[in-house]
């Protein structure tokens, strides 16, 4: 551990899951109410469509919020920041519990993930305030369990909530269990900013350091990694329902199933890493799995486009395409903070907006070039992987002080 926080921290088993904790607060408000959009769209006489565009204004809100995070969070320190963020999050989805209209869940959404991202920019920035590189990327691979294992348990859980209760009442799950992580960071999370170690700017000043991390062609490098990473994975979410159910005749059961082998997969990946960074520098670990992600991309195309193999081949190949992103999360994320420092919430913010940026605009893609294959999903996904690789080698270099 180093001496970089200012206060002792709790133990570490405890630190891991507040952290966690707030690391879930995203995929469970994301995917925990999925399976209610048809009761959703019913009680409010609207197409589910319209119940889709609030995942739209969530990925906004997160945007916006992970920029203001960030800055505050150099200036003011992590813990307030953190405690004022999720008390937003837990009112907002009370309010989303409470909603009259499409209209006003998509109001209260917007501030749900406005909250929200307090904890993803936050999250990182205590880790990096508190560990070195190495131990950051384990750290951030143990936080991959929570980013892995939430897109599988949360539909399950809203839809075993539905059977006791409406589509409100998983709303008020979610803010039961904010208010509860809300007493235990009071409780229990120290600040980790030291009061000399803070950004002391007006808005001018707090522009120039978002310029300035914007101008830096190896942290910027890492940034646009990982954002391809990201629109790997929203590639996959986006087109995995054609390629399984579609092109191969899954049931829609059977669907739920392969996704959250998949999603087992990035978690085994991510703790895999864990075991490599005992053999390997964090960089040349990020170079081998990167290298193989792309290059099982491209197979995927091929299978894809030819269909040898069937839907065991398909299946096998996606399955190391996205657990290797277990690997390259927690790696890029080390490396690109490790060396920010007193800005490390302000690079923090910069890489979550990047990241929902890119992974929307792959998912967005999927869909628009929809042609009743899966063909589409391969090809974002391996394009994503392509220019992640190269943003790695091309950009993200000269980094040798912190291998």
């Amino acid at each position: 551990m180093s001496a970089l926080a200012p206060q002792r921290l709790p133990a570490r088993w405890l630190l891991i899951l507040m952290l966690g904790s707030l690391t879930a607060f995203v995929p469970l408000s994301i995917d925990m109410y999925l399976p209610a959009f048809p009761q959703i769209a019913k009680e409010f006489g609207v197409e589910i469509g319209q119940v889709q565009l609030t995942l739209s204004v969530y990925l906004i809100g997160m945007a916006m919020g992970q920029i203001f995070y960030g800055a505050m969070s150099d200036r003011w320190g992590r813990r307030r920041l953190l405690i004022f963020g999720m008390i937003i999050f837990a009112l907002a989805t009370a309010g989303c519990a409470l909603a009259g209209s499409i209209e006003a869940l998509m109001l209260w959404r917007f501030g749900v993930a406005v909250g929200g991202s307090a904890g993803m920019v936050v999250t990182r920035a205590i880790v990096r305030d508190s560990f070195d590189v190495k131990e950051s990327a384990n750290i951030f691979s143990l936080l991959m369990l929570v980013m892995g294992a939430a897109p599988i348990l949360a539909p399950f859980i809203g839809g075993q909530l539905l059977l006791i209760t409406e589509w409100r009442g998983i709303f008020w799950v979610l803010a039961i269990f904010a208010t509860l992580s809300i007493v235990t960071v009071v409780k229990f999370m120290p600040e980790t900013l030291a009061q000399e170690d803070r950004v002391q700017r007006d808005l001018r000043g707090i522009l120039g350091i978002y310029t300035g991390l914007l101008r830096d062609r190896v942290y910027f490098g890492y940034v646009l990694s990982i954002g391809c990473v990201s629109g790997m994975l929203f590639a996959y979410i986006a087109g995995s329902a054609t390629l399984f159910i579609e092109q191969y005749g899954v049931s829609a059961q059977a669907f739920g199933v392969f996704f959250g082998v998949n999603s087992a997969g990035l978690i085994i990946g991510a703790q895999a890493n864990r075991w490599l960074l005992k053999h390997l520098a964090p960089r040349k670990a990020l170079e081998l799995a990167y290298a193989l992600n792309t290059a099982m991309a491209l197979v995927l195309v091929l299978q894809v486009w030819t269909g040898w193999g069937g839907f065991p081949a398909a299946i096998s190949i996606l399955f190391v395409t996205v657990g290797s992103t277990g690997f390259l999360f927690p790696n890029i994320t080390a490396l690109a903070m490790a060396p920010k420092g007193r800005v490390a919430g302000s690079a923090s913010a910069i890489m979550g907006t990047v990241q929902f940026g890119i992974g929307g605009a792959a998912g967005s893609a999927v869909a628009l070039l929809y042609n009743g294959s899966a063909l589409p999903m391969a090809a974002v996904l391996a394009s994503c992987s392509i220019i992640g690789c190269s943003m790695l080698r091309v950009m993200a270099v000269d980094d040798s002080a912190i291998r």
